[in-house]
């Protein structure tokens, strides 16, 4: 009865030979923009996220920051699911206990969002993670795959970042894995992202290895738009699905960019730097449309109004938790993004 119970999200019911009925499920992605908690996390840079910080991070800000962050949060792919996303894959989030404190909110509370998440080693102390609605998402393993620099061991302790957040689960009653990355930021080189795509191939191809079967989606914020090098070429996600090769990925983000919109602003124009990258069995290649396996629907740039700054300097971008020193009571520098699921119901 639970299962069934829990199937009730969107049915889709369409005149064919018989009358079908189809559930729809959202997989997200947000970057919350530096969601740390007040509190000194021992031998992380953290400084500037403290009371007497550069940034007045006291206690009023950090309550702002979390209730803004769960209601965007809690309202991804409602406009097409009441419930919402099934998972959600976040960055640039402090620790465990921000986290705690995010899935305490109201909004994400009410839905019963729980999080699994790995300490990683970034200097600044910023980590993803995933949040998830357990009635939708059942995780079986999380794990965390270090990013490698090929750098000498001694300078590599030093350069120290985010991994992949690998959490394999299931939804719909099959086998999913996720993972969640923040590739090197834009104050690197491009070389330090094309290693990080090599790399989450790496780890693909052995995800693929151990279960064919399995369906992987790659998300983050990649500090890379969908045609750069790290993203077509070292991961090798294509832009149409035709060309999607057996086993490989495919990107639905990148015909969004070239239609010139995307999930962040700069200098006057749009990146899409937030990706959700899904393997080849998700998707419909032959468009027979049956649905009969957990099926790529659509995708989408969750965009509201209160999200986008609406006067001042900054006017069109995404509103910010801060910018120019100035507190703005914002959300983040990014855009969420989401894409759609289908499968028959049997």
């Amino acid at each position: 009865m639970k299962k069934i119970m829990l199937i009730v999200m969107l049915m889709l019911s369409v005149a064919a030979q018989a009358q079908k009925k189809y559930s729809v499920y959202a997989i997200g992605f947000y970057n919350l923009e530096n969601l740390f908690d007040t509190i000194h996390d021992p031998g992380k840079n953290d400084y500037e996220y403290l009371p007497d910080g550069t940034n007045k991070w006291n206690a009023i800000k950090y309550e702002h920051k979390l209730a803004n962050m769960s209601k965007v949060l809690s309202e991804m792919a409602t406009d097409m699911l009441p419930v919402g996303c099934a998972a959600i894959g976040v960055s640039e989030v402090e620790n465990a206990n921000a986290l705690n404190n995010l899935v305490s909110q109201k909004p994400l509370k009410d839905k019963g969002f729980q999080f699994t998440h790995v300490e990683g080693p970034d200097k600044r102390g910023v980590d993803c993670a995933l949040l998830y609605n357990p009635r939708l998402f059942t995780v079986r393993d999380t794990k965390l795959v270090p990013y490698i620099y090929e750098l000498p061991e001694d300078v590599q302790k030093d350069k120290q970042t985010r991994g992949f957040l690998t959490v394999s689960g299931e939804v719909a009653g099959e086998h999913v894995t996720i993972i969640v990355c923040h590739l090197p930021s834009r104050y690197a080189t491009s070389y330090y992202r094309e290693l990080g795509g090599k790399q989450l191939k790496v780890l693909k191809d052995s995800l693929q290895k151990d279960d064919p079967k399995v369906k992987i989606f790659i998300m983050g914020d990649m500090n890379d738009d969908p045609f750069d090098k790290s993203i077509a070429q070292s991961l090798g996600a294509r832009r149409e699905i035709k060309d999607v090769e057996l086993f490989g990925l495919y990107n639905p983000f990148w015909n969004t960019i070239k239609e010139g919109t995307g999930t962040l602003f700069y200098n006057g124009a749009w990146n899409l730097f937030d990706q959700i990258i899904m393997s080849e069995n998700l998707l419909d290649k032959k468009q027979k449309r049956n649905y009969e396996a957990l099926t790529f629907y659509k995708h989408a740039i969750f965009r509201r109004d209160y999200l986008i700054q609406q006067e001042g300097k900054y006017k069109g971008a995404p509103k910010r938790t801060q910018a120019g020193g100035v507190w703005l009571d914002g959300y983040s520098d990014h855009l969420p993004v989401v894409v759609y699921l289908i499968k028959e119901q049997k």
